[in-house]
Order: C-alpha cells, then sequence, then structure tokens
C-alpha cells in the first residue's frame, strides 16, 4: 500500500464519526418551548392512578399483563417523579431509567414505546451540536424530550377519582369571604397598583402600571387646569369692570 493512500485513509473520517442522526431529530434547547407544559403533583398522580386502572381493565383473561405491562406502569411512575412542575422539564435518557428502575435497555423502549401507542407519554428526538473542528461528528444525540399526557380512554377509567370533591360549607363560606376582602382592597388601590395587584410583578403587569400612572396624571393635569380657569372667572366676577368711584381733587360735592 503507497504511502499517499496511507495519508488518505488516515484523514478520511471512520464509519463511527459519520454516525446519522435519527431521524426527526431537533436540536435540544430550541424544540422544547410549546411541548413542555406546567403541570403539578396532583395532575402527575392522576395519571399514573389512570394508568394503573387502565392496565388492569384492559388486561385479557389468561394473560398476564394488560396492554402496558408491569414495566411501563414503572416507568410512567418514574417519569411522574422526576418532571419539574414549574416548566413541564422532562429530559431523562434511556440510561438513568435503566438505572433507577434496574431494567435493562430493551425493556425501557418496550415499555416507552406502549406508553406512547396508548397516550400517556410523547417526546421529540433531539440532537445537540459537538463543536468539533476535526473530522469527528458535527452533531450527536441526546436524550429525548418527554410529556407525560391523560388520555380520555384512561380518564374513563378513574370513575369518580377522576372528579375533585365538591368544596365543603365551610370553604365556600371561607371563600366568599376571602373575594369580597380582596373586593374591598381593590377598591383602595390607584390604577398602577391595581395593574400590579391584578396581574402581578411581571413585564405586562410593570407596563401596565405605568400606563396606569401616566392616566392619572394626565388626569390630575385636566383638574388642576380646570380648577384654575375655574379661579380666574371667579375673580373676575368679583372685581368691577371699572374702579370704585372717587370724588375728584378740589371738586365740590355733587349735591
Amino acid at each position: 500500500m503507497s504511502n499517499i493512500y496511507r495519508m488518505a485513509l488516515a484523514k478520511a473520517p471512520s464509519r463511527r464519526s459519520r454516525m446519522p442522526i435519527r431521524r426527526n431529530s431537533r436540536e435540544a434547547g430550541k424544540c422544547e418551548g410549546t411541548f413542555w407544559r406546567r403541570t403539578n403533583r396532583q395532575d402527575m398522580r392522576r395519571i399514573v392512578l389512570a394508568a394503573r386502572r387502565f392496565e388492569v381493565a384492559n388486561k385479557e383473561r389468561g394473560k398476564r399483563n394488560g396492554p402496558l405491562g408491569a414495566v411501563a406502569i414503572e416507568v410512567l411512575d418514574l417519569l411522574a417523579n422526576m418532571v419539574d412542575y414549574r416548566s413541564g422539564r422532562l429530559e431523562p435518557s434511556i440510561e438513568t431509567m435503566m438505572g433507577k428502575l434496574r431494567r435493562s435497555r430493551d425493556a425501557i423502549v418496550r415499555a416507552l414505546k406502549a406508553l406512547r401507542t396508548h397516550g400517556f407519554v410523547d417526546w421529540l428526538r433531539r440532537f445537540v451540536p459537538t463543536h468539533n473542528d476535526g473530522a469527528g461528528p458535527q452533531l450527536q444525540q441526546t436524550s429525548n424530550a418527554y410529556r407525560l399526557m391523560l388520555p380520555a380512554r384512561a380518564e374513563a377509567c378513574l370513575g369518580r377519582y377522576g372528579k375533585a370533591p365538591p368544596p365543603a360549607d365551610d370553604a365556600q363560606i371561607a371563600l366568599a369571604a376571602r373575594e369580597a376582602m380582596f373586593d374591598e382592597y381593590r377598591k383602595t388601590l390607584e390604577a398602577n397598583q391595581l395593574a400590579l395587584f391584578e396581574v402581578g410583578d411581571n413585564p405586562i403587569g410593570r407596563a401596565l402600571a405605568r400606563l396606569g400612572g401616566f392616566i392619572k396624571q394626565r388626569e390630575s393635569a385636566k383638574r388642576t387646569e380646570t380648577q384654575s380657569r375655574f379661579n380666574i372667572i371667579e375673580e373676575e366676577k368679583r372685581t368691577p369692570l371699572f374702579g370704585p368711584l372717587t370724588r375728584p381733587c378740589g371738586g365740590s360735592d355733587p349735591r
């Protein structure tokens, strides 16, 4: 083999460096804005409970597992505990789930597919740039972005557990009293203060507060101008057009 051929092979990228990105993958950090949604612990618990009831309700007679399987329930429960409630962020790797549940990669992948098939989980495939300057791959696959959902068929399995209980009479009275207190408090606020109270201390609330302050200044200026004109008119009414009549110097009494 000639030296030129050896040099060409040395500079050529290897098969590993040309590893492709999976189809429909998106760049991490730029695709999750509308995918992740804010949630809370109660919603996550309802999804897991619905999945358990869905598994039991649809299990065929004589079979060990239902349409989801025991591993899928474990995976769903794990994801429900890992999600960030404030932002909805959920991006564990397959290796992380394998370590947490002590299950094989194949079992985790099959569980995720079952959950996605029945509408409990959805995900986005993602990639990240490697910033390689050489002949290596410029992009590489990273963990998926996950989102938990509650399909209608599973929600029907919850029955009365899927509905919030009606508030007690004491709670309704307390809520009404609190609303009345807030209404009285609102009446004491200026326009700019009311905007911050209703919307919150955020860019929109601060913008509305500035607008309320501007409107208040305009109204105050108008009232001042109107009062000034009224004072001028009243002063003109009290002051006669000609000065007071006086006797000319050295003149005699007209009588």
